[in-house]
């Protein structure tokens, strides 16, 4: 079994998680990201915004000491949001499981809400998992599929 661990984001792991972010099955499944994962400018302006925001918390999570995604909460209108990216590698492992269980035990805020393609299983399993409960599905547009599909809302309330 995988040990798995929440730190900070740190510079060196930039260069893996654009690598991990660009991944063509991972950013079907995440449907709801940048419009043009190779651009790596942009990338780069936009995790310089993530570290430096007072509203967000990002944390890198790791597997036996190595980079294997970021786990992260922000809010939109009020309501907190979680977010997290996993290495397709390790996908089935219990990585994601147990790196959203380190990280609700470290972000308090309730209710916590989530969101993910209704289509990606894997990602809805782990947040029902941890507690999450359906609450609605809406119809987005999804840039990386370029088109509109349904995604499904969570909420964990305590």
């Amino acid at each position: 079994m995988v040990e798995v661990a929440l730190r900070p984001v740190e510079d060196r792991d930039l260069d893996t998680l654009y690598e991990l972010m660009r991944d063509p099955e991972s950013v079907r499944m995440a449907a709801f990201i940048a419009r043009d994962p190779d651009d790596r400018e942009a990338f780069d302006r936009h995790m310089a915004r993530l570290r430096t925001s007072p509203d967000l918390t990002l944390r890198a999570v790791t597997g036996d000491g190595r980079f294997l995604g970021t786990i992260g909460s922000f809010f939109v209108e009020g309501d907190a949001e979680i977010t997290y990216w996993i290495d397709r590698a390790v996908w089935g492992r219990g990585v994601a499981s147990r790196a959203l269980a380190l990280f609700l035990e470290m972000v308090e805020v309730r209710p916590l809400y989530a969101r993910a393609a209704s289509d990606n299983f894997g990602s809805l399993r782990v947040l029902r998992k941890a507690g999450f409960r359906v609450i609605g599905t809406e119809v987005a547009y999804a840039s990386t599929r370029d088109g509109e599909i349904d995604e499904t809302v969570l909420r964990l309330e305590v």
